[in-house]
C-alpha cells in the first residue's frame, strides 16, 4: 500500500494523472530540478563531484540512493550538506511531503548492472528503479553512466537492456569498468560527462 500511494503521488507531482492523461508536469519555479541517482559501486563515493559540476551548472540537485547504495558506499551527510535535501533511498508513507520536486533532468551514476538490466525490464522495486522507469515514460532527459566490470557488460542481457534503454532515448556514456592498470591505478571517473549528455538545464521558471 504504501508503494502504491507513492506512485500515485508521483503520477500526480510529475504531470500524470493515473489513467494516462498528462498535465503540465514542471509548474513554474527557479533552477531546473535533477535527480541524481547513485547505486552501489565503489566510485560512488565520489559523486559530491557530479552534484558540484551540477550546481556550477545551474541545476538545483536532489539524490536518490539504492538500498545498497545506503550501505557505506558514500558518505550521505556530507551529500544532503552539499544539496541541503534529504537523500532518498525508500518510498515515502503517505502523508509525507514530497521533498523533491518533478524533475528536469536526470543522471544515473554510476548506474551498476543490477539497476541497468532491472531498468530495461521494468522492474520497479526500488524507488530508485520506480523513478527511473516513469522519468524515461514521461519522456525526462536521462543520462546514464555504467559502471560495469568487463565480464558482466558482456553478458548478453546488459548488452540488451543497453540496446532497449537507447532505443527509450536513454543517454548512454562511455563504459567505465575501473579494472586497476599494471601499476595499480585506475581510470578517473567522467563525473562531468553525464552532465554533458544530459545538456543544459531548462531556462528557470519555464
Amino acid at each position: 500500500m504504501t508503494q502504491q500511494a507513492e506512485q500515485h503521488e508521483q503520477h500526480r507531482a510529475s504531470g500524470t494523472d493515473g489513467t494516462g492523461g498528462t498535465r503540465d508536469r514542471r509548474p513554474a519555479r527557479g533552477k531546473p530540478f535533477l535527480y541524481v541517482v547513485v547505486c552501489a559501486a565503489g566510485v560512488a563515493a565520489d559523486v559530491s563531484k557530479l552534484i558540484t559540476s551540477a550546481q556550477e551548472r545551474d541545476w538545483e540537485v536532489g539524490v536518490i540512493a539504492t538500498p545498497l547504495a545506503m550501505n557505506g558506499f558514500f558518505d550521505p551527510a556530507a551529500v544532503e550538506a552539499l544539496t541541503g535535501r534529504p537523500i532518498r533511498s525508500a518510498w515515502r508513507t503517505p502523508g509525507e511531503p514530497r521533498p523533491f520536486p518533478a524533475p528536469d533532468g536526470v543522471v544515473v551514476a554510476p548506474a551498476t548492472f543490477n539497476t541497468v538490466n532491472k531498468w530495461a525490464a521494468g522492474i520497479a522495486d526500488t524507488l530508485a528503479l520506480g523513478t527511473l522507469c516513469e522519468a524515461a515514460g514521461l519522456g525526462v532527459p536521462i543520462a546514464v553512466l555504467p559502471c560495469v566490470a568487463e565480464a558482466l557488460a558482456a553478458h548478453p542481457a546488459y548488452r540488451d537492456s543497453l540496446i532497449r534503454l537507447r532505443g527509450m532515448g536513454v543517454r548512454i556514456g562511455e563504459p567505465y569498468a575501473g579494472e586497476a592498470d599494471p601499476h595499480g591505478g585506475r581510470p578517473e571517473f567522467g563525473w562531468e560527462r553525464a552532465l554533458d549528455l544530459l545538456g543544459p538545464p531548462p531556462a528557470a521558471g519555464t
